[in-house]
């Protein structure tokens, strides 16, 4: 049986659409993680509709029922995304030890990795495509909060609170030595064993590397 026509787009002063029912929740939660996977594996380009209908089990005329192209599922689950990736940045506070502040912003990082691999590599994915789709979140809400925390790291240290060096590149390295985990999660198997954790020992070892680097 042909699945059901969307609604047409509603014009300007008419009804709200109607809620969505569990149902219609429920089977856009199963496109989305089916999209998550097909998306951290395949990339945008190499992804295709029928790669995530296939994964969430359904037609893909159903899937289009649900999301009318593969850019909206895409759509939906970078905006999903962006608010995460902000969040442990946000956290770190003016008034708390500069040091214990820069180390909980890294283990909290770590622990996205840990969490949300996939959604890890669908960023990294968008990102090695030169970021089309969140240029302008970069541009107007990940700079400007970069650059509010580079300045409170830049007053830590002239306060000689944490260890002159480049807030900027202390950021980007954070970054760097905790999303690997993730992105780089099948190397990391491949030296170390399919059947070991690849984040067993990383917290100590950047415990200890960023303890040393941030020391005035």
């Amino acid at each position: 049986m042909a699945p059901p026509r969307l609604p047409t787009a509603q014009k300007s002063g008419s009804a709200p659409k109607a809620p969505r029912s569990r149902i219609q929740k429920r089977n856009r939660q199963i496109i989305l993680d089916a999209a998550l996977e097909v998306f951290s594996t395949h990339g945008f380009r190499g992804a295709t509709l029928d790669q995530i209908a296939a994964e969430a089990g359904l037609s893909k005329p159903n899937l289009l029922y649900y999301f009318d192209s593969k850019d909206a599922i895409h759509r939906e689950l970078l905006t999903r995304l962006l608010d995460t990736w902000l969040d442990p940045l946000r956290m770190m506070n003016p008034e708390g030890d500069p040091q214990a502040e820069i180390m909980a912003y890294m283990r909290r990082k770590l622990e996205l990795s840990r969490d949300f691999p996939r959604e890890s590599r669908l960023f990294a994915n968008e990102i090695l495509q030169g970021a089309p789709r969140i240029e302008s979140f970069i541009r107007n809400e990940l700079r400007p909060l970069v650059d509010n925390k580079a300045q409170l790291m830049a007053s830590w240290a002239t306060a000689g609170k944490i260890a002159r060096i480049d807030p900027y590149h202390l950021i980007f390295s954070i970054w760097a030595l905790t999303q690997h985990y993730a992105d780089f999660a099948a190397q990391i198997g491949m030296i170390r064993g399919d059947d070991q954790d690849a984040l067993d020992g990383a917290e100590p070892f950047l415990n200890a590397l960023y303890t040393r680097l941030l020391a005035p």
